[in-house]
C-alpha cells in the first residue's frame, strides 16, 4: 500500500494505491464521512491483478475541502475528477463506488464513457431523493450534526464507525477505523466536517442521478445490501426503477448492510473477478 499527495492547482488531494502500475486500474470512489481505506480488504485480494487507487475525496481523510459548496455540484466535482484522473495518468479505467461515490462515478460515466471500462456500485447511486421521505433541509440538518459529534473512547468510535453494523471484525477494518478518527482533546471526531456532509446532501438533490439513467450504458452491476429489512419497500422502489431505466444488473447480496464491501469483501471480489479479469 502507497499513500501519497498530489496537488490539481485547486487542493491537496491524498491518494492511496496498491498493485503494480502496468496492470490494469481499478479507480474506487468510498462514500459520505468515509476515507481511500474504505476499499482496503478489497484492494488486497485484488493487488496481484490490478493497479488499484482510491482518493480521500474533498473534504474527506487527509484531503482539503472544497472552498465552496458549488464545487461539490455533480458537474463540478466530475470535471474536477477527470482532471485528477489525468493528473495521475490514468486513461481508461474500471470503476468501483460506494454509497455517495456510486453518485459522483454513474455522472462521470455520464459525462465521459470512453473512458470506464465497467462499473461496480456498492449499494449506492440508485436511491433516488425524490422517492426518500426525508426533505432536503432535514437531510442536510442531520449530517451537519453528525459529522460535528463525538466519542469520548477509542473503542467506542471504533464500534460506532466500523463494527456497529458490521459482525465480523479484522486488522484491515481496524486500519480503516483510524482513518476515520480525528483526535482533539481526548475525544474522537469524524474526520469529515458537517460542512462537508451537508453540500454533499444539497449537491445530491440538486443533481438527481435518476435524470440520466436512459444515458448511461448497460454494463452497471449494483450490489444492493439488504438490511436493515425496514428499508426494502424503498431499497426495492429505487433499485426496480434504477434497472428498469439503465439496463443494469442488480444483485442483492443476503445478510449485508449499506457497508456492504465491509460486511462481504468476497462478493465484492468475486464479481471483479468474474466481470474484468478476463475482459
Amino acid at each position: 500500500m502507497h499513500r501519497y499527495f498530489i496537488n490539481n492547482g485547486e487542493i491537496n488531494v491524498h491518494v492511496t494505491e496498491w498493485g503494480d502500475r502496468n496492470n490494469p486500474v481499478i479507480f474506487c470512489l468510498h462514500g459520505l464521512g468515509s476515507t481511500s481505506l474504505s476499499f482496503i480488504e478489497i484492494a488486497d485480494k485484488l493487488k496481484d491483478n490490478f493497479r488499484i487507487v482510491a482518493m480521500d475525496a474533498p473534504g474527506h481523510g487527509k484531503t482539503a475541502p472544497f472552498k465552496t459548496s458549488e464545487q461539490y455540484e455533480m458537474p463540478s466535482i466530475v470535471k474536477w475528477l477527470n482532471n485528477i484522473l489525468e493528473k495521475l495518468n490514468i486513461g481508461k479505467f474500471y470503476s468501483l463506488s460506494h454509497s455517495w461515490g456510486s453518485f459522483v462515478s454513474l455522472f462521470y460515466l455520464h459525462r465521459y464513457p470512453k473512458k470506464v471500462l465497467g462499473t461496480i456500485l456498492i449499494d449506492g447511486g440508485y436511491q433516488t431523493k425524490r422517492l426518500k421521505k426525508q426533505s432536503l433541509e432535514e437531510e442536510v440538518s442531520y449530517y451537519e450534526r453528525d459529522f460535528e459529534d463525538y466519542l469520548d473512547t477509542w473503542e467506542q468510535f471504533l464500534e460506532e464507525a466500523v463494527y456497529g453494523a458490521v459482525s465480523r471484525r479484522s486488522s484491515l477494518l481496524d486500519l480503516a477505523g483510524e482513518d476515520l478518527a480525528l483526535e482533539k482533546e481526548n475525544r474522537f471526531y469524524w474526520h469529515a466536517r458537517g460542512t462537508t456532509g451537508g453540500n454533499i446532501v444539497k449537491a445530491m438533490h440538486k443533481h438527481e442521478t435518476e435524470n440520466i439513467y436512459e444515458e448511461l450504458p448497460s454494463n452497471i452491476l449494483l450490489l444492493r445490501a439488504t438490511l436493515p429489512k425496514d428499508r426494502d419497500n424503498y431499497r426495492d422502489l429505487t433499485s426496480k426503477l434504477f434497472q428498469q431505466k439503465t439496463g443494469g444488473t442488480v444483485n442483492l447480496v443476503p445478510n449485508t448492510s449499506h457497508m456492504l464491501h465491509w460486511d462481504n469483501p468476497d462478493i465484492v471480489v468475486k464479481e471483479i473477478r468474474k466481470r474484468w479479469v478476463y475482459s
